[in-house]
């Protein structure tokens, strides 16, 4: 097992180049960079979302021939010398991506274009956020899915089955935002009631609370997100693991342990759980990485929550590439990472598995 930990490691080597690669290789074609932004602010042409902070600073450098940048005439070209050699552009393609690598590695991310801070303190600052909603909405869906799948799994066909299956495919097939938005008009002061929060994680005097009243209140804030994610979240576990217990269930190795007088909790529990969720557990990363970033931009958006989804976005729309770069760097790596500990959980649920006698 040790051999093949190595050699997964040593494989997130090239994965994280050919990642960082291609997406620093699609930028360079990406028309309305850092430079053609703060042109049209300077022209006063700039209509887009700015992100807030660097201001007049962001102005005073950068670099490169005028006529490369379109809306640049009129402006002297020692301005946009200097402005492409503040963004880093004054430097061949290959140069700027080695530099940033080599950067990376030490986990030095440098500062925003835009914002008066770095890059790692920015994602720091939003990481409560999206950390509560990623790791709540994965502990609440899999604590509901699994047991659900189970019961579904047992109860094939009953009238249980099929109208929890047409609840979990409507709730699947309603976009989160869209429910968020109906959760908003219901219960946060849009038509009907007034009963949680729309905006923020914690109230405004969170810091006054005491220790139980703080923990009421970022729960009070989080029920809609919470609520407005779960419903897409729980239909994938649900039905993956229904079908996988449907799948054990009928194997001799069941109908044996079932003949051997074994109670059917200790056949589906201590027989069929251990092989079933094998397929469950290999659908964790992806799920982990998308609570965490992916998921929640619309609901952070809605909900007024400051989270690393809105701010990747931001950075997207404002072409602050050291945020980009930074949080794509992070997000793919813990997602390498993630993958190998999944392998790891695959051996101590079923020791049967052994990855150091296969190809990576």
């Amino acid at each position: 097992m040790g051999a093949y930990i190595l050699r997964r490691i040593l494989l997130m080597i090239p994965t994280m180049i050919g990642i960082m690669g291609i997406s620093f290789l699609v930028v360079q074609f990406a028309p309305g960079g850092p430079v053609e932004q703060v042109i049209a602010q300077l022209q006063g042409s700039d209509s887009g979302d700015r992100l807030s902070g660097g201001g007049s600073e962001s102005l005073q450098a950068g670099g490169g021939d005028e006529a490369r940048y379109r809306g640049g005439q009129g402006l002297d070209p020692e301005l946009i010398a200097k402005l492409e050699k503040q963004f880093g552009f004054d430097k061949p393609p290959l140069t700027r991506f080695l530099e940033m690598m080599w950067n990376y590695i030490r986990f030095d991310f440098g500062e925003s274009f835009f914002r008066n801070s770095s890059v790692l303190d920015l994602i720091i600052d939003k990481l409560p956020v999206s950390m509560s909603l990623g790791v709540w909405i994965l502990i609440v869906s899999y604590m509901v899915s699994i047991p659900l799948g189970i019961r579904k799994a047992v109860k094939d066909g009953s009238a249980f089955d099929v109208w929890t299956s047409g609840v979990i495919i409507i709730g699947y097939a309603v976009p989160s935002f869209l429910f968020g938005i109906l959760l908003i008009v219901l219960f946060a002061g849009g038509s009907f009631f007034d009963w949680f929060p729309l905006r923020g994680l914690v109230s405004d005097n969170w810091a006054e609370l005491n220790w139980w009243q703080k923990i009421v209140d970022y729960f009070w804030h989080l029920t809609l997100p919470l609520i407005a994610l779960s419903l897409s979240a729980f239909a994938t576990t649900t039905l993956l693991t229904k079908n996988s217990f449907i799948d054990e269930i009928k194997k001799q190795y069941v109908v044996t342990a079932r003949a051997k007088g074994l109670s059917e909790h200790r056949v589906l529990y201590g027989h069929v759980f251990r092989n079933a969720m094998l397929i469950v557990i290999a659908g964790f990363p992806a799920s982990f990485i998308s609570a965490f970033f992916t998921g929640s931009l619309l609901i952070e958006n809605i909900f007024s929550l400051d989270g690393l989804g809105r701010l990747g976005y931001l950075a997207i729309v404002n072409r602050d590439y050291p945020i980009v770069f930074g949080t794509l760097y992070i997000f793919s790596l813990l997602g390498l990472v993630v993958g190998l500990i999944s392998d790891l959980i695959y051996t101590w649920i079923d020791p049967r598995i052994d990855f150091e006698k296969r190809e990576v």
